[in-house]
């Protein structure tokens, strides 16, 4: 497929996981790419990955939970874009811990990368967006935003906001003709889930050394995996990601998708 063959593609969170994944899709895709994440060494890892695209990757380093650092970075990715028709905001990180030993410094950091990231980049990206061709953002939500992931409060509510967040958006920029959707992985292999990685997307999950397993029930998969595995690759991730930000999807906006192998059933 090259879906992208004409398109401009900023991702944040590029640098490792599910982030490095929609890189390598887009990439594959004929897209050409600007991956951003706070970690260079995961932006080196990726563009190792990519040597056969690397002609059409850029990199940048940014914190999206930092103003300034969103503001040049998005504009240095436009400008070595030349403009931008698709926003991947993949970047997150995880935290978890019972409800009485989670503090206030690590709720308010998982907000500040997960939810206010998301807003910085979108707000700075607007612009070059409504000037774009058919204009897409794919915001990253979660399973947990819509049932039960113990521990994992701050995570939920961050997630749950970006959900919201990217109704109100669909809603607000559907005349100027930007799609807004956000997809909902659960059961996912990433540098998320399994505490690999360097980038914004990697820190694992930390479970409580007592967390009571019988409570995760609900979000096991319903579909198999090769070799009885837990976790999907990020790969299936990426391809719906791809497909959103493409013109494939180009009647639907203001809408979720739950990559989780049926878990919310």
């Amino acid at each position: 497929m090259s879906r992208y063959a004409q398109r401009r593609t900023l991702i944040t969170g590029g640098g490792s996981g599910i982030g490095q994944a929609c890189v390598l899709r887009i990439l594959a895709e004929g897209g050409r790419v600007v991956a951003a994440d706070i970690s260079a060494e995961g932006l080196g890892d990726t563009v190792a990955k990519a040597a056969e695209h690397g002609e059409r990757l850029s990199t940048v380093v940014l914190d999206v939970g930092d103003e300034e650092s969103v503001r040049a970075g998005v504009a240095r990715a436009v400008q070595r874009l030349g403009g931008l028709d698709t926003l991947v905001n993949a970047a997150g990180i995880l935290r978890s811990a019972h409800l009485t030993q989670t503090t206030l410094a690590d709720f308010e950091q998982v907000l500040r990368v997960n939810l206010v990231g998301t807003f910085l980049v979108t707000r700075e990206a607007i612009g070059a967006l409504r000037d774009g061709t058919n204009p897409a953002v794919v915001n990253f939500s979660s399973t947990s935003a819509q049932f039960a992931h113990p521990y994992m409060a701050a995570y939920a509510a961050s997630k749950g906001g970006v959900l919201a967040m990217t109704h109100t958006w669909a809603s607000e920029f559907a005349k100027a003709g930007i799609r807004f959707n956000s997809v909902q992985p659960g059961s996912i292999s990433s540098g998320m889930t399994d505490g690999s990685g360097a980038s914004q997307q990697s820190v694992g999950p930390g479970l409580p050394e007592d967390a009571d397993f019988t409570l995760f029930g609900k979000v096991a998969p319903m579909l198999p995996l090769d070799g009885g595995a837990i976790f999907a690759t990020p790969d299936a991730v990426a391809a719906v990601v791809a497909m959103l930000g493409s013109d494939d999807a180009f009647f639907i906006t203001g809408t979720e998708v739950r990559i989780d192998g049926g878990s919310h059933m």
